[in-house]
């Protein structure tokens, strides 16, 4: 039963942000700051996590294919496609969901025991749409454009490590990246960055806004939502793969 509670709850939670903003400048000015957070804030963790993952994507592909009748360039055409379908949508917000999804809750939560969402109520102002909105909206913007760049730091890093320790040529790894190529995967790679980006903005800002009690229950609502949305992210990708694919 406290499932299906807490789903309604979500349910109502999400209703109560589509709503005709009071100001449509202060709402702007948070979007703006909301993805400032989000993206940039998250850049440098997205940025070492691809770079190593694609390197150690073709470390691991080059020990695996051991058979001398394999051309070397597959191993570029493999690491292309698994940073694609899957470390960098599914990897990098798995770690988002940690980085942004904690913030987002701890701030909502640290402001509703504060007592400073119920001032901004009293002056008659949807609490739901001004802070939950701006941060969902800009986690569907940006996330999705860290992903993007989480792709090609990704290849160019499996091309840096292919380099470096001799296991291929640039040319051989160039050659196998442009090989086979569909630009399907891309578009679904992109699908599931989006429903990535709802996951890991909507589930801590739903835990956060309705935190209940002090401090103590701010690091407990922090900590299930991420749990909850790493969770839920695993299995949307397994949805959408089960669909898209």
């Amino acid at each position: 039963m406290k499932f299906f509670s807490e789903f309604g709850l979500y349910l109502l939670t999400l209703k109560g942000m589509f709503t005709k903003p009071e100001n449509g400048k202060m709402y702007w000015k948070e979007f703006m700051h909301q993805c400032s957070e989000i993206g940039i804030g998250s850049l440098g963790i997205v940025a070492i996590i691809s770079v190593f993952m694609g390197a150690v994507s073709t470390l691991q592909t080059a020990y695996q294919l051991v058979s001398p009748f394999i051309p070397l360039s597959t191993i570029a055409q493999i690491v292309r496609d698994t940073v694609i379908l899957e470390f960098s949508p599914t990897l990098v917000c798995i770690v988002l969901a940690g980085v942004v999804g904690s913030k987002i809750a701890s701030e909502l939560g640290n402001m509703r025991v504060s007592e400073q969402i119920d001032a901004l109520e009293i002056m008659g102002i949807n609490t739901k749409s001004y802070l939950i909105f701006p941060k969902l909206l800009a986690a569907c913007v940006v996330i999705p454009m860290l992903i993007v760049i989480s792709m090609v730091l990704g290849i160019m890093g499996g091309r840096l490590a292919g380099t470096l320790t001799g296991i291929l040529s640039p040319a051989t790894f160039d050659k196998g990246l442009h090989q086979f190529f569909k630009p399907y995967n891309v578009f679904f790679a992109m699908a599931k960055s989006y429903t990535f980006a709802f996951i890991i903005s909507s589930i801590p800002a739903f835990y956060g806004y309705n935190v209940q009690g002090g401090s103590l229950e701010i690091g407990r609502a922090s900590t299930k939502a991420v749990v909850v949305s790493c969770v839920l992210v695993l299995f949307a990708d397994y949805l959408l793969s089960a669909i898209l694919l």
